[in-house]
């Protein structure tokens, strides 16, 4: 086993794998474990720091999730976020309470002079998310760090290099949060900063042709970001007659997507295999509302198409996929006891009846690291920038049942938006922009007629890596632009409204 430099021990928190972002952005390699990882594979791996996450729990609950016990002895450097914190007040001595008033959102952080603490300001915005608060710290240890409803935001046993914060560092609102995680690897635990991108191609390539072996893998693609990055690393990992990449066709894309996906994969030398299953996939949909069984049914004839495809060939042995660490933490607890939110197509595994594994290089990354690393495999730009777009396509934007008169409403509504994004120059400012097409319809007047209509929502947020987003703050006049074209466009539609909810509390995709 390969030494880990920075351990995170997972106790539930939607944001624990967003410790190890921050981290390798920092160059200090770091995995996430579950919290009850044994003592023998923590060692195994080497670590010079072990950082506890925050979690959904509380440390004084029957059951409360706790460590091996093991870890307080191996005399390295040990961080804990919020749940993490409250477990190194309990365990040394100090009191855990549940708070008067639950505390979320933004605060002021006052700090004080602390090494871990090196290169920020006395005043820092960080981001709380918390119920249980340390009522009485232990004795061993000094605050290092206030808020205004926190008196023991952050908290240290210096001597035996144990700190401890009620406040999340690794979100993206928490502004110096990066260079906390920072400070306490490198001067705390003494990391160095030798891992990349470039490291993380090449250890992954490596990864794919060991797993592989001489065997064959059946690649679905759909011309996303994720799919394109993972058939390149394919293609550098194997042999030609190895890799045989699929296009499903199942009617649920965007506008003319089929035929920019078959010639952005003549560009890339790779070759594709289109499927046209837009019955099949019409048929599993059809009267199907509700959001989960369309996510569901889709994954489920998705698996059934490429086993089919698979038979025609011989020796394919795997199927690979462009899963993230964001499908999984909504999907399933894979790392610890966090939350499910919702799940995804290409996440939990495959039926018992298959008979091949999954590749999936891409599982423990982010969509901003997906993209570094295709700008590594020298994919095109254009291609990398493009907007996420979920697997079950336009099927989880067309609330309830999806029709064919539905999708051609948000397809058209979603390519006029798209348009004026580009023609604006704002493409490149929003992480992620769309239509949905809500099961609404209102009243209009259109050439002095009544009209009872569809109304489409249009949904943009800025977000570094999808774990949070806030609703894009676009001009007036170019979403006044986008909604005159839709309406005036499109037979069926007669209002366009915006999206200004952020998440959390709303996910980005609405279904």
């Amino acid at each position: 086993m390969k030494q880990v430099p920075i351990l995170v021990l997972d106790f539930g928190s939607q944001y624990t794998q967003l410790i190890a972002r921050k981290l390798r952005e920092s160059g200090v390699y770091c995995e996430v474990v579950p919290y009850r990882e044994s003592i023998a594979d923590i060692k195994a791996r080497r670590p010079q720091g072990i950082i506890l996450s925050g979690g959904p729990a509380s440390v004084y609950a029957e059951n409360a999730y706790k460590p091996n016990e093991g870890i307080w002895s191996l005399d390295i450097p040990i961080m804990g976020i919020c749940y993490g914190m409250q477990l190194i007040t309990q365990r040394y001595g100090g009191e855990v309470v549940s708070a008067d008033h639950h505390e979320y959102g933004k605060a002021k952080l006052t700090i004080t002079d602390s090494k871990i603490f090196d290169g920020m300001s006395s005043d820092e915005t960080v981001w709380m998310s918390h119920g249980d608060r340390a009522e009485k710290i232990p004795d061993s240890f000094e605050v290092i760090g206030t808020s205004e409803n926190s008196p023991f935001a952050a908290i240290a046993n210096v001597e035996q290099k144990i700190y401890a914060f009620q406040f999340h560092p690794e979100v993206h609102h928490s502004v110096e949060g990066t260079k906390l995680l920072k400070n306490f690897a490198k001067h705390i635990c003494g990391c160095d900063s030798t891992w990349n991108m470039g490291g993380f191609a090449k250890e992954k390539i490596e990864a794919i042709k060991a797993q592989v072996g001489d065997k064959k893998v059946l690649c679905g693609v759909s011309g996303g970001v994720d799919s394109s990055v993972v058939a390149a690393m394919l293609n550098e990992a194997l042999d030609k007659e190895q890799l045989i990449c699929v296009f499903v066709d199942q009617g649920l894309l965007r506008k003319d997507e089929a035929v920019d996906v078959q010639n952005m994969f003549k560009l890339l030398d790779i070759p594709l295999i289109t499927i046209d299953a837009k019955e099949e996939f019409m048929q599993v949909l059809e009267g199907v509302s509700d959001p989960e069984l369309k996510r569901k049914a889709i994954g489920e004839k998705f698996i059934e198409v490429f086993d089919k495809e698979a038979k025609r060939h011989t020796d394919v042995a795997f199927l690979a996929q462009g899963t993230l660490y964001t499908d999984v933490i909504e999907s399933v607890s894979v790392k610890g006891p966090s939350k499910t939110i919702k799940s995804h197509h290409n996440v939990g595994g495959l039926p018992d009846w298959m008979t091949f594994e999954l590749v999936e290089p891409l599982r423990e990354i982010f969509k901003d690291e997906v993209r570094k690393l295709g700008l590594e495999l020298g994919l095109p730009k254009e291609m990398i920038g493009r907007h996420p777009f979920p697997g079950p396509g336009l099927a989880i934007r067309t609330m309830g049942a999806v029709t064919q008169e539905g999708l051609r409403l948000i397809r058209e509504s979603d390519a006029i938006m798209q348009e004026e994004l580009r023609a604006t120059g704002y493409y490149d400012k929003v992480w992620q922009a769309f239509t949905v097409l809500l099961n609404v319809q209102s009243v209009g007047v259109m050439g002095d007629n009544r009209t009872y209509d569809n109304t489409v929502c249009i949904r943009m947020v800025e977000s570094v890596d999808g774990m949070t987003a806030t609703f894009a703050h676009v001009p007036h006049d170019v979403l006044e632009g986008m909604s005159r074209r839709i309406i005036n466009e499109i037979d069926g539609i007669n209002r366009v409204v915006y999206d200004i909810s952020s998440k959390p509390p709303a996910t980005i995709e609405w279904e």
